[in-house]
């Protein structure tokens, strides 16, 4: 087995990174008191490159010195929760800075829902509509384009499965709805609309279009089918005498009525995509069963303008394509209902009401009516509202909706909770933290719907070719029609109205409009149910391709809840002196190890000290002034650089180290006195889900600041051959780097607040979600359960997805391949075959049906837990 040991040297600098030391300016927005200030200071501090940063809390503006790209400056601000911009050099001017380009593989992180944003009147905002009228891809071409010409709007996606839109930027939404206007199609607003009430909204939208369409296709059908089975057995459909004309007049009126009353909406869409200059799908059916219907009414009206051979109606033709295009949309819009189950189930778990104190008296109100800092009675049983902090009495709460842990969790006075969860045991009080919007399982919600109205790079290619193909289906119909005037048999006519009917019907874009939609909806839900959130559709297709996988240690492939084990004294100071010395220090540190060693002092009952100049050095530890004694606590370069000799115990730590244990070191004015040693379980599951990444040919990596004989104890246990340790905070995004300069799709894992600049570095960061707000924030991907299972589902979900919208894409290319010729009569001149209208429109009506099953298949992926 091949095991890299400690940090050799990487020195690989980003092709957008500056080479040499920089001074930049930022101006914070929401930052509101000087803990805010310590925040942003070391979140920065550990960025790679930067010497130095220095925030000046009255002017709201930080001074990052190094060479570090601003952007990821710029995020790495964002992800610890505050919104930022760069200040120019010159005239001081902010400079906002957008996105990266994925080839620099730097990755925006979204301000958290809760942070206290400044209300700025431009600042960016995403308002939400259903669209009215959209029919095809071309549509969604049409309105996006639409709307990213409305000033101020940065970005604009279209969900042609949802009929919906979602549009970020500092703009009116008024000016929004006109520009949809202005395209042809109606927008209803979704915004100020919880998501209970969007999706009641949505589903009486559904249920009402399902029955409109059902009733419009019995009326076609029910016109159309009589007139094939005398077409078939009775009569041969053409005009020969004057009673037959007053039959088929008679039939032409009831079929403009079906066109009238069933088919309507394809006539006004393709009116309304007239009148704005463009094509959609139902410019097509207009068309097809316009020219069908017209050509027939000249034959009954005036028979003896067209040639004998040719006084041939197709009113069955117009009525049966309306039908079967109805039905196909009735059950397109059944089979889509299926694929927003996630979210049904999602907002299942909030509940509608709470019971709130107020003015001493408990009552029951709307949720929508609970405020920050109001006391909410919860009983045994119930669901917990909103987030809060329990205040009064104690209980155990079911988190498996967020953790998947079947077992419930003790909480008590001061225990954070969680709307959503169960309350099993006992009544408790809390006190609301975030309400609306704001609360955790609204955030997943909003999250899951954001992802599954964004679009795939392969999702674009669909958008790109549909903006072209209504148009170039035109001509080909006129150019076939034109053929068969040419060059075809008798009755040349009619066969050319025929030919250029059934092209103008077969060609649908509607498959390829949905291929990519239905399949990233089906994906992202069914990721959501697996306890997998999905950012966007970038992610969703970059982690199906990732070659390469970098783990955190703690907290990603261990527990990330160390304890103290043991402690080998030194010196005559006792283990209470040593412990109480050590917690007294690290309270005041976020280090994942000091939870462990403040946690043993609290169940050994000792008191903390107090604590002066302390200070934390990333990568090696920390130290402060404790009775005018200076303590140090860290790792073996902490005690190098004070000049503490250790060399006689590095057996002991390295004996430490082999057993998965942490040696941390305690030194009292140059004098060690004693090792800690530090354990942090491996997770039941880590080895077996990092086999299955290894399976799936992705070279796995480790990467950690722990000493090198742990991690290579910890990389044994789990099978990985390759590992980084003591690597500081910094050095994980030049890993990250490294990996993507030899041509890796690289993945990064980790919980903590020094994971976050390299999970905004990779080409794809994926969260723990057990871990900090900042690293959450920073990542494309949050597992919200502990297993790392779980990344390993989010990649196979990915891979399962992308897979399948490539199979709607081939499935649609290659129906209107051959669909069009066979259409235009390719199989004429061979077999003396031509497509009949009716089957073309059927066979129009069932590809999007095709498209959403096999989307929906999706549903049966079943995640892995253990």
């Amino acid at each position: 087995m091949t095991i890299h040991r400690s940090n050799p040297s990487i020195n690989v600098q980003s092709a957008d990174k500056p080479t040499t030391d920089s001074e930049l300016k930022f101006a914070i927005k929401n930052a509101g008191c000087m803990s805010c200030v310590g925040k942003i200071e070391s979140a920065l501090g550990l960025v790679s490159g930067v010497r130095s940063a220095v925030m000046d809390f009255p002017s709201r503006t930080v001074k990052v010195k190094g060479a570090s790209d601003a952007s990821v400056l710029l995020k790495t601000i964002q992800a610890a929760g505050y919104e930022a911009a760069l200040l120019s050099n010159d005239d001081l001017t902010i400079r906002s800075i957008e996105k990266a380009p994925p080839e620099n593989h730097h990755k925006a992180a979204s301000v958290p829902a809760n942070a206290d944003l400044c209300s700025q009147p431009n600042s960016s905002q995403e308002h939400f509509f259903v669209i009215e009228g959209a029919s095809c891809a071309s549509c969604v071409g049409k309105i996006e384009s639409a709307l990213h010409q409305v000033p101020g709007v940065t970005s604009a996606t279209m969900n042609l499965a949802e009929r919906s839109v979602v549009v970020s930027g500092s703009v009116q939404e008024k000016n929004l709805v006109a520009a949809i206007a202005s395209a042809g199609y109606r927008a209803i607003s979704q915004n100020g609309l919880s998501e209970d009430e969007q999706a009641d909204e949505r589903e009486r939208n559904e249920a009402q279009q399902y029955r409109r369409l059902m009733i419009a296709m019995a009326m076609a059908l029910g016109l159309g089918i009589p007139m094939m089975i005398y077409g078939m057995f009775i009569g041969d459909m053409t005009i020969s005498n004057n009673s037959e004309r007053l039959l088929w007049l008679l039939m032409g009126i009831l079929t403009a009525g079906v066109m009238v009353f069933a088919g309507q909406h394809f006539y006004v869409g393709a009116w309304r995509s007239l009148q704005n200059r463009h094509a959609s799908m139902d410019t097509l059916v207009a068309l097809g069963t316009g020219t069908a219907w017209l050509y027939s009414m000249v034959v009954v009206i005036f028979p003896t303008l067209v040639p004998e051979l040719a006084r041939h109606v197709y009113f069955e033709a117009t009525a049966m394509i309306i039908g079967m295009i109805n039905l196909g949309l009735a059950l397109e819009l059944k089979a889509r209902g299926r694929t927003s189950q996630a979210i049904k189930r999602l907002i299942g778990l909030q509940v509608k009401t709470a019971r709130v104190i107020r003015h001493g008296k408990e009552t029951d109100i709307l949720l929508d009516e609970v405020r920050i800092n109001d006391r909410v009675r919860v009983r045994p049983g119930e669901k917990i509202p909103v987030d809060g902090l329990v205040t009064e009495g104690s209980t155990t709460v079911d988190e498996s909706m967020l953790t998947g842990e079947p077992m419930p969790v003790e909480k008590v006075q001061g225990a954070i909770v969680t709307g959503g969860t169960i309350n099993k045991t006992g009544s408790v009080l809390i006190t609301t933290t975030r309400v609306g919007k704001h609360t955790a399982l609204a955030q997943i919600i909003a999250m899951v719907k954001r992802a599954q109205n964004s679009k795939p790079a392969i999702g674009r290619l669909a958008d790109v070719i549909s903006a072209w193909f209504v148009p170039a289906v035109i001509i080909v119909a006129i150019v076939t029609a034109f053929a068969w005037l040419t060059y075809g048999p008798e009755p040349a006519l009619a066969l050319a109205v025929v030919t250029a009917t059934t092209v103008l019907i077969i060609a649908c874009p509607c498959a390829l409009g949905l291929a990519t939609p239905m399949s990233v909806m089906v994906g992202v839900g069914k990721a959501a149910e697996a306890g997998v959130l999905i950012r966007n559709g970038e992610a969703l297709q970059t982690a199906s391709a990732i070659t390469a996988m970098i783990l955190d240690k703690t907290g990603t492939i261990t527990e990330g809840k160390p304890a103290v084990t043991h402690i080998c004294r030194l010196s005559n100071s006792s283990d209470n002196q040593i412990l109480q010395w050590a917690a007294s220090l690290e309270v005041h540190s976020e280090h994942p190890l000091a939870l462990a060693v403040v946690d043993s002092a609290q169940k050994h009952g000792l008191p903390l000290c107090g604590v002066d100049d302390f200070k934390a050095i990333p990568g090696q530890g920390v130290k402060g002034m404790i009775a005018s004694q200076t303590i140090l606590l860290g790792n073996d370069k902490l005690m190098q650089a004070h000049h503490i000799d250790i060399a006689e115990h590095q057996a002991t730590a390295l004996a430490m180290a082999a057993e998965s244990q942490t040696p941390v070191y305690l030194a009292k004015d140059d004098q060690l006195e004693a090792i800690l040693a530090i354990a942090d379980p491996i997770k039941a599951d880590s080895a077996a889900a990092i086999r299955r990444l290894q399976d799936k040919g992705i070279r796995v990596l480790m990467v950690t600041g722990d000493h090198d004989a742990t991690a290579q104890s910890i990389a044994r246990k789990v099978g990985i051959t390759e590992f980084y340790a003591e690597v500081l905070p910094g050095d994980k995004v030049k890993k990250v780097e490294a990996l993507q300069e030899q041509g890796e799709i690289v993945g990064m894992t980790g919980d903590g607040i020094n994971d976050a600049p390299a999970l905004a570095k990779a080409d794809v960061g994926f969260a723990i979600g057990t871990g900090t707000d900042v690293a959450i924030d920073s990542a494309d991907i949050t597992l919200m359960r502990g297993s790392l299972h779980g990344l390993v589902n989010a990649i196979a979900i990915s891979q399962a997805t992308l897979r399948n919208i490539k199979q709607n894409l081939f499935g649609a290319f290659i129906y209107n391949s051959l669909g069009i010729p066979i259409a235009a009569g390719v199989l004429y001149p061979l077999f003396g075959l031509l497509l009949n209208p009716v089957i073309a429109g059927a066979a129009m009506a069932f590809s999007s049906v095709t498209v959403v099953t096999n989307a929906n298949r999706l549903r049966l992926f079943k995640a892995q837990e253990h």
